[in-house]
């Protein structure tokens, strides 16, 4: 089993005697670029002094740009059914859970996919319950077709990402066929007495079922996957050394690691207590997690969802966060129906921003929101994809798909504020680009933009 329990609980208590020296001993490695170890991670994790904090802080906003530059990613979910066969006691979609259950017919997803095109994205996160019976791969891949054949008067979605139960091979195959970006899965807790506790009586209480997902996946070409652990389950400093295992299995058996981490915080949800959890994790922790997570793993993108309230994601976006979800709703048919009372969601939200309001807040602190998916669409992804971030050469890839993503999004439904805003801050990112060629792509592209053309390949 390569999330070994017994060394993890050693790492963390060893830590516990770790001296400030030792914290700035590691900060130093950081500093410097070099890999950290799991060691290095558990005595990060028990920093305490304010100022090997800010250092820490520092040191992840430095790495991030490094990798990313000033560039956000942004997405939103898309929920086409909540049947769930599961009982797990943290989410609203939980079997005891008496509501009327759905699943959206293929023309009900349409309306929800036009009305997100609307919104100005062009990458989705495909979720639904575990069903086999009324949300069965079948039915996943039928909704795949479906999405990536609707089109609106300005295009359509671009790249679905798919967060769906762990499955096998063959049905991984399936959904590779059919064009998905990044599998996302979250293992949810690590700790498996905590997983095993967590779920109950459910097909999904396998605990290395649901571990070596990622493998089956991988197995079957899926290049890349995306990991996650819904923090406030069991502890937190155990999760993230699991995370960092993951990871480590996954760059030794097939040469890449996670291509996402994502950072959900336990919400609450219907018919579940949060006073029922012992480990929720404080503001001050969740962010020192992820500024952590970035040292620990530098080319891995970081996702913050609306589980998290706009100031939360605005400061973590300094410290690692390269991807962030806008406009989000959590229920089944919810855009079409814009959050009635009877929609039942998943979980809670806390940024309840319309992605306009998002992408001006973004402009505002000179980050550019980017909705390219040229990566996915070119092939370059996998081990392809991290040779490119790790040789840097993907600023050049992504920064004039970003600018010319933002240019997209600012002519198709910008309003004038953000239209001025938006323009502003294209024509100061081109001025800083050095090399004449990236700038001419840059131009080019916009020029086609403004001729009508919305399928540059980005």
């Amino acid at each position: 089993m390569f999330i070994n329990h017994e060394l993890i609980n050693e790492l963390l208590k060893n830590a516990q005697n770790a001296t400030e020296n030792d914290v700035d001993n590691v900060l130093n490695k950081a500093c410097n670029r070099e890999n950290l170890t799991f060691e290095d991670i558990a005595v990060l994790l028990e920093i305490k002094n304010e100022n090997q904090l800010d250092k820490l802080f520092k040191i992840a906003g430095e790495i991030k740009n490094e990798i990313y530059g000033n560039r956000v990613v942004l997405f939103a979910p898309l929920y086409i059914s909540n049947y769930c066969v599961n009982d797990c006691i943290y989410c609203g979609y939980q079997r005891c859970n008496k509501f009327e259950r759905r699943r959206l017919t293929q023309d009900e997803i349409r309306e929800e996919v036009k009305i997100l095109e609307k919104m100005g994205h062009k990458r989705l996160a495909l979720e639904a319950g575990e069903d086999p019976k009324n949300c069965p791969i079948e039915y996943i891949l039928e909704s795949l077709d479906t999405i990536y054949s609707t089109y609106n008067e300005n295009g359509n979605i671009r790249r679905v990402n798919v967060n769906i139960a762990a499955t096998t091979v063959n049905n991984y195959k399936k959904l590779k066929e059919k064009g998905i970006g990044t599998y996302i899965l979250f293992q949810e807790t690590y700790h498996k007495p905590t997983f095993i506790k967590m779920h109950g009586k459910s097909i999904k209480n396998d605990y290395y079922y649901h571990l070596t997902a990622f493998d089956r996946a991988m197995e079957a070409g899926v290049d890349d996957v995306g990991a996650g652990v819904l923090f406030g389950l069991s502890d937190p400093k155990f999760e993230v050394l699991g995370l960092m295992m993951h990871n480590a299995h996954l760059e030794e058996k097939f040469g890449v690691g996670f291509h996402t981490i994502s950072f959900p915080r336990l919400k609450k949800a219907e018919g579940m207590d949060l006073n029922s959890f012992p480990h929720l994790v404080s503001d001050d922790l969740f962010k020192k997690i992820v500024a952590i997570t970035r040292l620990a793993v530098p080319y891995t993108g970081i996702i913050m969802s609306t589980r998290e309230s706009s100031s939360m994601r605005n400061k973590l976006l300094k410290y690692g966060v390269s991807q962030v979800s806008a406009g989000s709703i959590t229920g089944v048919g919810g855009y079409k129906e814009n959050e009635k009372d009877e929609n039942i969601n998943q979980f809670t939200l806390e940024d309840h921003r319309t992605p306009i309001e998002v992408l001006k807040e973004l402009i505002s602190d000179e980050y550019i929101p980017s909705y390219c998916t040229a990566c996915y669409r070119m092939g370059r992804t996998g081990d392809r994809f991290m040779s490119l971030a790790k040789s840097g050469e993907i600023h050049n890839v992504c920064t004039p798909n970003a600018l010319t993503t933002l240019k997209e999004f600012l002519l198709d439904y910008g309003d004038k504020q953000l239209q001025d805003m938006g323009d502003k801050l294209i024509n100061n990112e081109i001025e800083k680009i050095q090399r004449e060629d990236i700038k001419n792509i840059i131009y080019n592209n916009i020029k086609s933009l403004k001729e009508g053309e919305r399928d540059l390949y980005l």
